[in-house]
Order: C-alpha cells, then sequence, then structure tokens
C-alpha cells in the first residue's frame, strides 16, 4: 500500500500540476514506486491511442510510466458528459467505481502515490464523486494549493475547508505557490497564524516566477491555431514580454525588453527586416523571442526571404494585430509534454524550495 497524498486546490491556475511534477520528481529520489492518478480529467487529448487528461500525459511521458496512463486518467469528461450524466445516460456509480478501482491499483503497485485533483473541491459533485468524497474514500492526506497573497488564500482555502469537512477528509496542509520573494517570510508567518486553529501547517511553495506563469512561443502558436517556423529550441522559447511593432522601427527596438515577442503587420516591411537582421546579433538574440505577422495577405517575397534566411522565429495568424494581443493576453500558460525546458526548470526549483520532507511527514 502506498503513501497517497491528494493535491487539491482553491481553484484553477493555482499551480496543482506544478506541485505535482515537484512532488513527483522529489518523491522519486525517495521511493523506488512512484505514482499518478488524475482521476477526473477536464482536459482530454488522444496520446498513443489513449484517451486522456493532459496532465497526466505530461506526467506519464515525461516520468515513463506511459503504460500506466489508462489508470493515470481512469475518467475524462468528453464534451456533453454533464447532460449524458444529468440525463442518466452514463451511470455516476460506474464512473466512481472506475476511478476508485484505478486509483486502489496503482496504490497496491506503488510506494508513493499522487492523487490531482481537478479544480476546486466540489468538482465532481454532479456525478457523486468530488474531490472531497475521491480523497476520503481513498484516505489520502490533503495537500491544498493556493496562489500567493494573504487575505486570498485565507478566504479561498476556508470555503474549500468546508467541503472536506463535511466530506471528513483529511486536510493536513496548505502549499501556497506565487509568493512574492520579498515578502515571503512575512505571508507564511501571517498565514500560519491565520489556520493556527485549524490545526494545518502552512507550507511554503514557489515564489512567483514569470519563466513559470508565462507561455512558450509554441504555446502562443496553438492557442492562436497559427503556423510557426522555428527549430524545437526556438519553439521551447519562454515569451515574458509582448509588443505590439506600432510605432517607428527605431522605436520598436529601443521599447525591446529581455525575450519580447512583437506583432508585426506584414506591410511593415522596415520593421520586419529590422527585427530579422538584429536577431543574428548575439546583443539582442535575448530580447528577441520571436515575431508574429497578422492577417492573411502575403508578405513581400524579398521580405519573406530576409526573415526566413535570418532564422528569426515567426507566426502567421490569420487574426487582426488587436485580436491576437488579446489572446495571448488572455490566455494562461499551462505545461505540455513538449514544454521539456519548462518541466526541467520546475524540477531544478523543487530541489531549492520543495519541502518534500514535511510533505512526506504529514503522510505518517
Amino acid at each position: 500500500m502506498a503513501r497517497k497524498v491528494f493535491i487539491a486546490a482553491t481553484g484553477m491556475n493555482s499551480g496543482k500540476t506544478t506541485t505535482s511534477l515537484s512532488l513527483m520528481h522529489m518523491a522519486k529520489k525517495k521511493y523506488a514506486r512512484v505514482g499518478f492518478i488524475k482521476p477526473i480529467g477536464p482536459k482530454p487529448m488522444q496520446y498513443e491511442g489513449v484517451i486522456a487528461d493532459k496532465d497526466a500525459v505530461v506526467m506519464a511521458r515525461y516520468f515513463n510510466l506511459v503504460d500506466d496512463l489508462p489508470l493515470m486518467s481512469p475518467f475524462v469528461l468528453q464534451k456533453g458528459d454533464t447532460k449524458r450524466i444529468m440525463d442518466g445516460i452514463i451511470n455516476k456509480d460506474e464512473i466512481a467505481n472506475k476511478m476508485l478501482d484505478a486509483i486502489a491499483e496503482l496504490d497496491a503497485k506503488n510506494d508513493f502515490l499522487i492523487i490531482e485533483g481537478a479544480g476546486h473541491t466540489g468538482v465532481g459533485t454532479l456525478f457523486g464523486c468530488n474531490n472531497a468524497r475521491i480523497a476520503r474514500e481513498t484516505n489520502a492526506t490533503v495537500l491544498m494549493v493556493t496562489g500567493g497573497g494573504l487575505g486570498n488564500v485565507v478566504d479561498t482555502a476556508q470555503t474549500n475547508l468546508a467541503l472536506f469537512q463535511k466530506e471528513r477528509a483529511k486536510v493536513k496542509a496548505i502549499l501556497v505557490n506565487k509568493i512574492i520573494a520579498e515578502k515571503r517570510d512575512q505571508t507564511l508567518r501571517y498565514l500560519q497564524m491565520a489556520f493556527a486553529e485549524e490545526d494545518i501547517q502552512v507550507i511554503g511553495g514557489f515564489n512567483y516566477q514569470p519563466i513559470l506563469a508565462n507561455p512558450t512561443m509554441r504555446r502562443i502558436a496553438a492557442v492562436l491555431e497559427a503556423k510557426m517556423r522555428a527549430t524545437e529550441e526556438q519553439q521551447q522559447r519562454i515569451v515574458h514580454n509582448v509588443q505590439i511593432g506600432a510605432a517607428s522601427a527605431p522605436r520598436v527596438v529601443e521599447l525591446l525588453e529581455p525575450s519580447t515577442l512583437i506583432i508585426v503587420n506584414r506591410s511593415r516591411d522596415e520593421l520586419l527586416v529590422t527585427l530579422s537582421n538584429l536577431y543574428q546579433l548575439d546583443e539582442y538574440r535575448h530580447k528577441i523571442a520571436g515575431i508574429i505577422i497578422p492577417g492573411i495577405g502575403e508578405i513581400s517575397h524579398i521580405t519573406e526571404k530576409i526573415i526566413n534566411s535570418s532564422g528569426i522565429p515567426y507566426i502567421r495568424a490569420e487574426l487582426t494585430s488587436s485580436n491576437v494581443f488579446e489572446i495571448i493576453r488572455d490566455d494562461v500558460s499551462k505545461l505540455t509534454a513538449e514544454d521539456t525546458h519548462k518541466i526541467r526548470l520546475v524540477t531544478d526549483l523543487a530541489e531549492k524550495r520543495f519541502d518534500f520532507e514535511s510533505i512526506d511527514a504529514l503522510l505518517d
């Protein structure tokens, strides 16, 4: 039987997957057999013939657990499933049994098992098996992951704790992510005071890291549903800044910050040529992540030749400049299995910042 930790969260985008990756990496240093499961999979994708949740695929591919993928993502929510469940076409008990059976099988074959919840605590209530119930049924210790701040952490954590308490699941600790570095000690001290009466331990997670929060070039091309011309290394480049190249070419260059993605209209030949030439210089290579050329018209032949010969990565998007900017701004970057640079950074940071021993001790 495995030591089981249930990764809950106060909501989306609080760092559950980053936490699971860190736990997996650190647990494998101590335990011979470490498993992962995401019982409710809200983000379906197909990998090697298996329909599974995207996060489960990331874990399976990076940690060489592909053979266990069907167990790691036993129930994937497809479009229309909510209505089918309510109409009785999909049986609630069968869903619950499928998830719990998969957890039991992984429990039996591992020394340490990470169970990652979906969204907030109540996700899954509609089909009778929310996060809190899964934690209780599997007798897993709950680690609740939150975003940063003080008041927001307390408020959202208390809201989610209520359902765990109702289900009699044991929440042992809150892991706080996205902490402002210079306020880390102060934030954790006040949060420990806030949860002292709950007998819940507060553990510091990752400081806020733009490099983790920001998207890769590959991610941007995917959300824009656009084609990209770039090497594998260039696709993994993390974009820290996005600039609309509306000013003069010298002014755009003056405004460049580290790892900037510039949106440039196809008619701006002088700017496209300038950026392409600058990309070949070491002093500018770190500032230019790439360019996006919006619209459906053709680029002039000579400009396209210069862009291609320069090696600058670029994306052609059949959207307006303003639409491109809004989509990128509104997107929340998610890890994919191809983001190996980011995943390696997460595991490297885990070595320095992640208090695995404190978490492991909670499972005794």
